[in-house]
């Protein structure tokens, strides 16, 4: 299946699947090439500091450079956060000037996002992704915003609400069936990047916020493994070990944990688990026919308590766009953009208005929009 494509509404309990409890997902992983080659490249973590070291050059040719010898790439978001209220007006302007040219790249390739087929009606934009989790992160979303709005376009972009490490952990709830919430109050859940694996036990605190506006990470478990460059299978062993320690923290703690893991990962996911593409940057070669990541932890941890594991897994940038499910009640259809490594996408419309995860039902207008968000359609425009 191309990755430009809409991906095509499939039954709750399928992995990557286009019907949620509460949304659909319409497409996730758009690929947009442009003259300069892939779209995402443009408004990712790496293209913010490409950007603040064009500004730089100038000044370091004269020997006024604010920021010295340290390459743009080594300086923490913290130290430029700390730089825009700081008494270092010099210093100030180069790191504005690079947020002004970042908002400008964020607002193209929204822009492009908007006009594919895929994005049409798109009310609201979802900013994740661990660029979001900075000051300078919060002013250029809000710049692109305005760009746009001056162009013409009706969409909000709004940072994402929770911690985009915990917003990865946490949009796993909108992947489960509702019994869950109603027998469990947490669940197990895993977001794998690039550079990190992130395990945490997710509390659902459904009983304060059927919606699940509330859920919070109890405890979560980090791996860096890009610094341990491990096998494939060594890299599903060690999550393994993650998953096994957390399980014995929640019971441990006396949570009433769901015999149920969610799974964020990079890529198109098929139907059957395995990953059709966009898992390179991955440990090993999580795209072989042979291998099929939920059956192997399925297999790992067959019982969580006294009932078989059910496992599903979606795209990263879906499930961290799910954590904002409760609080996208006003509109209809949505996006989420997460800029970390690359630019991850995906958009949704809502099943049930202010029907929240607790609420999986059908109705008219749910299964009228299911038939129209059903028509595969979606090819890029190109202009």
């Amino acid at each position: 299946m191309p990755m430009d494509e809409l991906v095509k509404t499939t039954g709750i309990a399928q992995h990557g699947a286009g019907r949620l409890p509460s949304v659909e997902v319409d497409s996730f992983n758009i690929e947009i090439k442009d003259e300069e080659g892939f779209l995402g490249d443009r408004a990712s973590k790496g293209a913010f500091r490409e950007i603040l070291e064009e500004w730089r050059k100038p000044l370091r040719k004269s020997g006024e450079d604010p920021f010295g010898d340290e390459p743009s790439d080594k300086i923490s978001k913290k130290a430029l956060d700390a730089v825009l209220s700081g008494d270092d007006t010099e210093a100030a302007a180069v790191v504005h000037s690079a947020i002004e040219d970042f908002a400008q790249e964020l607002a193209y390739v929204t822009r492009r996002f908007l006009k594919t087929k895929a994005w049409a009606k798109t009310e609201c934009i979802v900013v994740g992704g661990g660029f979001r989790a900075s000051r300078l992160g919060e002013i250029a979303i809000a710049r692109a915003e305005i760009i746009l709005k001056s162009e013409g376009f009706k969409v909000d972009l709004v940072p994402i609400r929770f911690d985009p490490d915990d917003a990865g952990l946490i949009g796993a709830l909108h992947l489960a069936p509702s019994w869950i919430f109603e027998a469990y109050d947490s669940i197990l859940a895993v977001d794998i990047g690039g550079t990190n694996i992130r395990c945490g036990i997710v509390e659902t605190r459904w009983k304060k916020a059927p919606d699940l506006s509330k859920a919070a990470v109890f405890k979560s478990d980090l791996w860096r493994h890009a610094d341990d460059e491990p096998s494939r299978e060594a890299a599903v062993k060690r999550l393994v070990k993650m998953l096994e320690g957390l399980i014995e923290d929640a019971e441990a703690e006396g949570f009433k944990l769901a015999p149920f893991i969610g799974i964020a990962c990079p890529g198109v996911i098929n139907a059957d688990g395995s990953i059709e593409k966009g898992a390179q940057n991955l440990p090993g070669n999580w795209e072989s026919s042979k291998f099929n990541l939920p059956a192997s932890l399925a297999e790992a941890i067959p019982v969580i308590g006294e009932h078989d594991t059910a496992i599903l897994m979606h795209n990263d940038g879906v499930v961290q766009g799910l954590s904002e499910v409760p609080f996208m009640q006003d509109v209809d259809r949505w996006g989420v953009l997460t800029i970390g490594t690359g630019l991850g996408n995906a958009r949704f419309t809502n099943r049930h208005r202010n029907g929240g995860n607790g609420k999986d039902r059908d109705s008219t207008e749910g299964k009228k929009k299911s038939k129209e968000n059903n028509k595969d359609s979606a090819k890029s425009d190109k202009e």
